[in-house]
């Protein structure tokens, strides 16, 4: 939807709902509203006063319940002149036919414009749908097929709006036991590969010149939560990921405290440049930085002190224009000089104690090469010191996972240890996931995705994990991934295998975003949840390969903690539902 296309109209109310709230707010500021005549900008769920004399653009997902709040805004007497409505993607026929039955008169314009993802970051996307979680895993689901159908459609709208018709593949588990339900998760990822690609197929039947458009050299790949339980779990020591997981950002914002004990917010998005430079480092390249900024901020005070000084009437104005700029400049640093000293002070309090057994049990195998034969010798020393109850669960889930499932005699115990026995679903419920919690005679048949060999690239002893993610982004820009786990639900054109060789003798020169988009595409879809390490993957393939730009998107975004709760809160009731944040 272009403004510039309604303003026409003379249209100066504009009313979102929750979601299309937050999708305008990623990628345009109230004044870019302003400007294209919008003074107005209402929420469609709220009270409104009726305004007869004005016409309304309305923009909202095609749901029951935002039709339903349309239609009360002109029935029994209208609150607007008239409607113009922009649907985010394809509105279902019955929903369609109520709101012309009710409305008709009153709309000008409905429009379906294929936009109902939320762009995050440059190669991030989600569909914002936390509650799709319990829908997918839940055993007591009754909405799993809608909820696969709804996602479906989203992907397609992010497609479209990337012009992309891509190849569909996904992960195919070939087994099953009493306690892993990995059939039913590949029955997740093949339903969704198929509703996508019909879906794709239908949208792209035809195009402006009537004729069929053909595959685009990109690749969508369909990924379950269950394929590593893991990198959510760990504490991961990266700027962002760390920052989410240790500190209460809630909607992208931090509040920190300035010298005077006042406190101030800063958002962490795109707009930051610092924090877009920063975000993927490790916290100690982080802290390495800090001085720096220090300096800069300092040098910058002392710059503006001598410049207040020599301010002559001619240079008055060309001051004026960059004093926004240079407070920007020294806000961020300000910020992010707060956060790192937040996150360095959680970690040598609590996090640094608890970083090496928990590589140690995700990678296997110690900081010296050397295999972990007794994971329960690791886990001890942890559920032995004072960590909080969080911590500990997350510990135990790592030894877990490290086994393939333990013994039922032995989870009661580590159950008790933890002292959650009245809880236990935090660690009971991943078997709704598929992953096995209890190990059963038929484990055997159980297999670990194989890892790629990466001994020989240099990290921190605190953080030699590399999510899965990233080994499956590097096999498909590879063109290495198994047709048996990952079949194809719609072929691309075989001359795709994720980057364009170049020669030797060729002079590479680096890729700007535009030389990427020219290139071929690789989209991951995680189905329930992606985690902030694996979105950094996204960014570190794409570096590596140049010609490949990877985008990762999901049904929402994990925080660890967040992760906890809604494993627990799985086959619960919602009156039933505990807050881990409850526990000491």
């Amino acid at each position: 939807m272009q403004i510039t296309e309604v303003n026409k109209w003379n249209l100066i109310i504009l009313i979102l709902d929750q979601f299309t709230t937050r999708l305008l707010s990623s990628c345009c500021k109230m004044s870019n509203l302003m400007s294209e005549g919008i003074t107005i900008v209402e929420d469609l769920h709220k009270n409104r006063e009726p305004v007869p004399e004005m016409k309304a653009i309305y923009f909202m997902r095609p749901t029951a319940e935002c039709i339903d709040k349309f239609i009360d805004d002109f029935k029994p007497k209208p609150k607007y002149k008239a409607a113009f409505v922009f649907f985010t993607d394809y509105c279902p026929d019955d929903l369609f036919d109520k709101m012309k039955k009710n409305c008709a008169k009153h709309i000008k314009v409905c429009k379906e414009i294929n936009i109902s993802f939320l762009p995050l970051e440059a190669q991030v996307f989600t569909c914002e749908n936390t509650e799709a979680f319990k829908s997918l895993y839940s055993p007591n689901s009754k909405d799993r097929d809608q909820t696969l159908e709804t996602i479906a459609n989203q992907i397609v709208t992010l497609c479209a709006t990337l012009d992309e018709y891509p190849g569909v593949r996904y992960k195919k588990y070939s087994f099953a036991n009493e306690f892993s339900l990995q059939c039913r998760d590949s029955a997740n990822g093949n339903k969704l590969a198929e509703l996508v690609d019909n879906k794709l197929a239908r949208h792209y039947e035809l195009d402006d010149n009537s004729k069929k458009k053909g595959k685009t050299p990109a690749l969508l790949l369909i990924v379950d939560r269950a394929l590593d339980p893991v990198s959510p779990v760990l504490h991961e020591l990266t700027y962002q990921a760390m920052a989410y997981d240790l500190i209460p950002i809630k909607d992208n914002t931090y509040e920190y405290k300035l010298k005077d004990g006042s406190k101030k917010e800063a958002l962490l998005n795109e707009e930051d440049e610092l924090w877009v430079k920063l975000r993927h480092m490790h916290i100690a390249e982080v802290t390495g930085q800090i001085p720096k900024l220090v300096k800069e901020i300092s040098a910058s005070r002392d710059e503006k002190k001598q410049a207040d000084g020599k301010i002559t009437i001619g240079g008055l104005s060309q001051v004026m224009k960059k004093m926004p700029g240079f407070r920007k400049q020294v806000t961020q640093k300000t910020v992010h000089i707060s956060l790192a000293e937040d996150l360095m002070n959680h970690y040598q309090k609590n996090v640094e104690k608890l970083c090496k057994a928990e590589q140690d049990l995700a990678v296997g195998a110690d900081a010296d090469g050397q295999k972990v034969k007794d994971p329960m010798r690791t886990l001890l020393p942890v559920l032995l010191h004072p960590h909080d109850t969080t911590d500990k669960i997350r510990a135990v889930l790592l030894y877990i996972f490290s086994l393939n499932g333990t013994t039922a005699e032995n989870l009661n115990k580590l159950i008790q240890h933890v002292k959650i026995e009245e809880e236990s679903g935090y660690i009971l419920n991943w078997k709704h996931l598929g992953v096995p919690i209890l190990s059963t005679p038929s484990m055997f048949s159980f297999r670990k995705p194989s890892r790629r060999d990466r001994s020989d690239q240099e990290t921190y002893n605190v953080s030699r994990w590399t999510p899965v993610i990233k080994d499956i982004m590097e096999d498909a820009v590879e063109n290495k991934l198994d047709v048996k786990d990952w079949p194809y639900q719609s072929e691309c054109p075989s001359a795709w295998n994720g980057s364009r060789a170049v020669s030797a003798r060729q002079k590479h020169k680096g890729s700007s975003p535009d030389d990427l988009r020219s290139g071929s595409r690789l989209i991951v879809f995680v189905l329930g949840g992606v985690s902030y390490s694996e979105m950094r993957c996204a960014y570190e393939v794409t570096h590596a390969n140049k010609s490949c730009e990877v985008i990762i998107g999901s049904t929402h975004i994990l925080t660890p903690r967040g992760l906890l709760e809604d494993i627990y809160n799985l086959g619960k009731q919602p009156m039933e539902s505990f807050n881990i944040e409850d526990k000491p």
